[in-house]
């Protein structure tokens, strides 16, 4: 017996009439659905008049043991729709390990394409998008949460990042204080919902309007690459950052220490900066 398919089917992340006739045809024909949470999925089968379909929820603190589950459905015959409450399963979502599961057993893998809210709201952005990168969430750690950012000072490319609406104040102004001021932020909310919007600006301006304003919603946050900086200006700026680590250096400070603090306040990469400090000295 020839195993089943897996099918990713993107939902709709607001106006149901985004969700596809294939999508559609999928969900009607296909043995069981793999739901994140399916309450969510029974209310979408209802809307949209699909015929009940067997369900199983397969969602972060179930993954491992269902995803075994789902595995030997498969490689049984029956054919799987994998569906998120909203936008396309396995981004930045536990259906990625699903499908490396399912891959990694011979079993087809089709999507299904549909809404994805961070091309979305990078399509609105007016930032460009000819290279982009997605960082998903950022955690509610904060060291990791500050490494993280700490590691996307020089990005060049276009960045996309979600965030919820009770973190988007904070959220903000860590952005602020890695990428500065005045960096082009757009901010997209209730993506094709009926209270859409995209606001773009700054980061200072787009952390003054959220000061104002009650942040609802979930949000998309894009944010423009770093600017390339002159030659001469940097090679200017990683001069004086060497002479700032050397006094500190010896006002009693950790050569370590010493680097991470001006790389930081200078804006020039750290691993460069360390290393003309060791060549020099």
């Amino acid at each position: 017996m020839s195993c089943g398919t897996l099918y990713l089917v993107a939902t709709p992340i607001g106006n149901l009439g985004d969700l596809s006739p294939r999508a559609c045809e999928v969900l009607r024909t296909v043995d069981f659905i793999a739901a994140e949470d399916t309450r969510v999925t029974h209310k979408l089968f209802t809307a949209l008049g699909l015929p009940p379909k067997p369900m199983v929820s397969y969602y972060e603190h179930n993954r491992r043991q269902r995803g075994e589950e789902v595995l030997a459905r498969l490689l049984a015959g029956e054919s799987c729709a994998l569906v998120t409450d909203a936008g396309m399963p396995a981004v930045s979502d536990p259906g990625e390990d699903l499908v490396a599961l399912a891959a990694a057993n011979g079993v087809p893998v089709l999507t299904i394409p549909g809404c994805c809210a961070a091309v979305c709201g990078l399509a609105a952005s007016g930032l460009p998008t000819g290279r982009w990168c997605f960082e998903g969430f950022l955690s509610v750690n904060k060291k990791a949460r500050r490494e993280h950012l700490d590691a996307l000072r020089d990005e060049k490319r276009t960045m996309i990042f979600y965030e919820a609406p009770h973190k988007l104040r904070a959220t903000l102004e860590d952005l602020r204080a890695a990428f500065g001021d005045e960096r082009r932020i757009s901010i997209s909310r209730e993506l094709t919902k009926l209270h859409e919007q995209t606001l773009r600006g700054t980061l200072a301006e787009a952390a003054a309007y959220f000061a104002e304003t009650a942040p609802r919603g979930e949000f998309v946050l894009t944010i423009e690459g770093a600017p390339d900086a002159p030659a001469e200006d940097t090679d200017a700026r990683m001069e004086d950052a060497l002479q700032e680590v050397r006094r500190r250096i010896e006002a009693g400070e950790t050569r370590k220490d010493a680097v991470k603090a001006v790389s930081a306040a200078l804006g020039v990469k750290k691993n460069a900066l360390y290393q003309r400090v060791i060549d020099t000295e």
